[in-house]
């Protein structure tokens, strides 16, 4: 146990943090234990509940995932002797009309994927759903985000994503879908959708929605570990290789990315020594494996695989001068197309400005401006206040900082923002 009066300060928040730790876990181990993901996020919840009426009392347990697993378990086997003797009542009134008896099997899936949180990935992305609906339930049972998160995510409303798990949740009821392990056919059904996700989860702790930190490094770990599973189950997938070489040539920045007090450093203000060479080295060899699978292949080099390569591009430069922006800028191009985002502009008009001159930068980034996309978007006018600064106009830049400002969640970044507003001189308040 640990010191009560350690623990005593702020148990709320310590709670929080254990939870956020340990939730994914301990639903996707539900999942597999009782095959309901209702039933499973209950048991979680109840978990939980207890956890915040003991733990303030006794401290946290020295194994909390354990004492969690345990709690929601003893919860679950109190619903299946409940529903057992609603089965048995059922039978009972079945034989006296001459009915078939019903027989519940509650025996535990067998697992043949490797993580239980990667399995119930491939679980959440039930060909019944939408694309947009898989995503959404699998961030929200298995990433553990807020549906403030994952509004961000999609550029959404948070009532928007609300209703999408709510569906989501019907659909798969309605539809009867098996909580079961999906066959190899169904795994590359689902695969697009499972790396959408773990892609969604890493970008959530590579910038944080909200709150204190600039950043959530234990979610990155989490998703360059289901990457590298997901590289172990269909090696021969490019994309799958492309998207561990994204998240591995970003990780190894993180160390870079914050100052001595937790404040955020831009890409182009790094100290690039602290970049981590083993990230890289994984990043780039992820890479050449995956360019290597593309090769001549259909439909070729894909979004996570050019996404990689803009970061080989930063990875490679030995400082922030010698940044090939013409490739990047190509790069992006080509990324644009094939995806069609709103957001991969906003990125590109950035590459612009670096490669040819801001005003290059701004006169997309001011395409971009009018994009229902993009209206919640703050990185836009972020973007564009930088490439305004960089023209001399200087007035409307610091209106543009302070905009993007009031639209973020994060307080890290709004007090970057603000700090670059206010250097262009004028009043600045924090808002948002």
């Amino acid at each position: 146990m640990t010191d009560r009066t350690a623990f005593a300060g702020d148990s709320s928040a310590a709670i929080e943090a254990v939870w956020r730790l340990e939730s994914t876990r301990l639903m996707a181990a539900l999942v597999r234990i009782v095959r309901d993901v209702g039933l499973a996020e209950d048991l979680a919840q109840d978990a939980l509940v207890a956890a915040l009426a003991q733990w303030p009392e006794s401290g946290i347990p020295s194994n909390p995932a354990a004492w969690l697993m345990t709690t929601a378990k003893r919860r679950a086997i109190d619903q299946f002797r409940r529903s057992e003797r609603q089965d048995r009542s059922y039978a009972a009134v079945l034989r006296d009309q001459g009915g078939e008896e019903f027989v519940p099997d509650f025996a535990a899936a067998v697992d043949h994927v490797e993580d239980d949180v990667l399995r119930l990935m491939f679980v959440c992305c039930h060909p019944s759903l939408t694309t947009d609906a898989q995503t959404t339930l699998t961030l929200k049972l298995v990433g553990g985000l807020s549906t403030r998160e994952i509004a961000r995510s999609f550029l959404t409303t948070e009532a928007t994503v609300a209703q999408r798990v709510v569906r989501a949740k019907r659909t798969l009821a309605d539809a009867g879908a098996a909580l079961e392990e999906p066959d190899l056919a169904e795994r590359f059904q689902r695969l697009a959708a499972v790396m959408s996700v773990v892609y969604l989860l890493f970008n959530e702790g590579y910038s944080a929605t909200a709150g204190d930190d600039w950043m959530r490094p234990a979610l990155c770990d989490e998703a360059l570990r289901l990457g590298r599973i997901l590289g172990a189950l269909v090696p021969k997938d490019s994309e799958v290789h492309g998207l561990s070489a994204l998240m591995e040539l970003q990780s190894s920045r993180l160390r870079a990315r914050t100052g001595p007090d937790g404040e955020p450093v831009l890409l182009l203000e790094q100290d690039r020594r602290r970049w981590d060479r083993n990230h890289l080295r994984r990043g780039l060899d992820a890479l050449d494996r995956a360019e290597a699978l593309a090769a001549g292949a259909q439909p070729g080099v894909g979004s996570y695989t050019l996404q990689a390569a803009i970061a080989a591009c930063h990875a490679r430069a030995n400082n922030a001068a010698e940044t090939d922006w013409v490739r990047i800028a190509a790069l992006y191009e080509q990324l644009a197309r094939i995806s069609g985002s709103a957001v991969v502009e906003v990125n590109r008009a950035v590459a612009l400005g670096m490669a040819y001159g801001p005003a290059a930068g701004l006169t997309l980034a001011d395409q971009l401006v009018d994009l229902p996309a993009l209206r919640h978007y703050h990185l836009l006018p972020s973007v564009r206040a930088d490439l305004l600064d960089k023209l001399g106009r200087h007035d409307e830049a610091r209106a543009e900082f302070e905009r993007a400002a009031a639209m973020t969640r994060n307080d890290r970044e709004r007090e970057l923002l603000l700090d670059r507003a206010g250097r262009l001189g004028g009043a600045t308040t924090p808002s948002g």
